[in-house]
C-alpha cells in the first residue's frame, strides 16, 4: 500500500512539472528561431487624381474621398496575418481574413487573397479623417485578439466603441509582447531586374494592385501600421 501512495506521488509531480514546463518551452522555441517562419507578399494600393494613377500605399499618406483603395495578401510561408481597420469614427472592420473561421476553409500558401475580393476596389466615402490600417503576421494565430474582434462584431452598438478601444489596446500589447522576437525584412518585388511600379487606369478596367507587392519575411512576428489622412 505505502508503495502505491509513494508511486501515486510522484506520477502526480511529475504530470504538474510537465505542464509547468510546457509553456516556458514553448516560448523558447520562439527565442531559438533561427530561420523566418513569417513569410507573405503584401500590396497595398490606391488610384489617385484624375487620370487615376495606381501608386503604392508604403507609408502614411493623404488621400481624398473618391480616390480608390486596394490591398492584396499572398501567404509564402504558413503562418496567420490580418489586417485589421479603424475607420475615421473609431468604427473597427476586419479586412483580413474575411472572417476568423477563413483559416479552417479558404487559407492557403500561393493563393492571391484580395480586399475587396475581385477586381473592384473600394472608394473612399465622404467621412473624412484619419483611416488606421493594422498589419500583423504571427507564427501562431492571435487568440486574444480574435476573441476581442468576436466580441465586438456582436455586440450591441452601445457598446462597440468600449469594445473598439479593447481591440485597439490588444494590437498595441501585443505587438510589446513579440518586439524582441521581431526581425523584419521587407522588399519590394521585381519583374526582369525592375521593381514593380505603377499603372494607369483606362477606362472602367481596374488594374492589379499585386503588381505592387512587396515581400515580407520576419520572425515569429510582424507589424506595420498605415494611417490614411482621409480629406474631402
Amino acid at each position: 500500500m505505502r508503495s502505491c501512495i509513494l508511486l501515486s506521488i510522484f506520477l502526480a509531480c511529475f504530470a504538474v512539472g510537465f505542464r509547468f514546463h510546457d509553456q516556458p518551452a514553448r516560448e523558447g522555441l520562439l527565442v531559438q528561431q533561427n530561420e523566418p517562419n513569417i513569410g507573405f507578399e503584401w500590396a497595398f494600393g490606391a488610384l489617385v487624381g484624375k487620370g487615376r494613377i495606381m501608386v503604392p500605399i508604403m507609408r502614411d499618406t493623404v488621400l481624398k474621398s473618391g480616390e480608390e483603395i486596394k490591398m492584396m495578401v499572398k501567404l509564402t510561408k504558413d503562418c496567420y496575418v490580418y489586417v485589421v481597420h479603424q475607420g475615421s469614427e473609431g468604427e473597427i472592420d476586419l479586412l483580413f481574413p474575411y472572417e476568423i473561421r477563413q483559416f479552417q476553409t479558404d487559407y492557403m500558401v500561393d493563393k492571391n487573397y484580395y480586399v475587396p475580393k475581385g477586381r473592384n476596389w473600394s472608394a473612399l466615402d465622404k467621412n473624412t479623417g484619419k483611416e488606421i490600417f493594422f498589419l500583423l503576421a504571427s507564427a501562431e494565430r492571435l487568440i486574444d485578439l480574435e476573441v476581442k474582434l468576436g466580441n465586438y462584431f456582436s455586440a450591441d452598438e452601445s457598446k462597440k466603441q468600449t469594445l473598439a478601444a479593447d481591440i485597439v489596446s490588444e494590437i498595441r500589447s501585443v505587438r510589446k509582447r513579440y518586439s524582441t522576437y521581431a526581425t523584419i525584412a521587407e522588399k519590394p518585388l521585381t519583374i526582369g531586374g525592375n521593381i514593380r511600379g505603377t499603372d494607369k487606369v483606362e477606362g472602367a478596367r481596374r488594374p492589379d494592385v499585386a503588381a505592387l507587392a512587396t515581400q515580407i519575411s520576419a520572425k515569429n512576428f510582424f507589424s506595420k501600421t498605415i494611417t490614411i489622412d482621409h480629406q474631402e
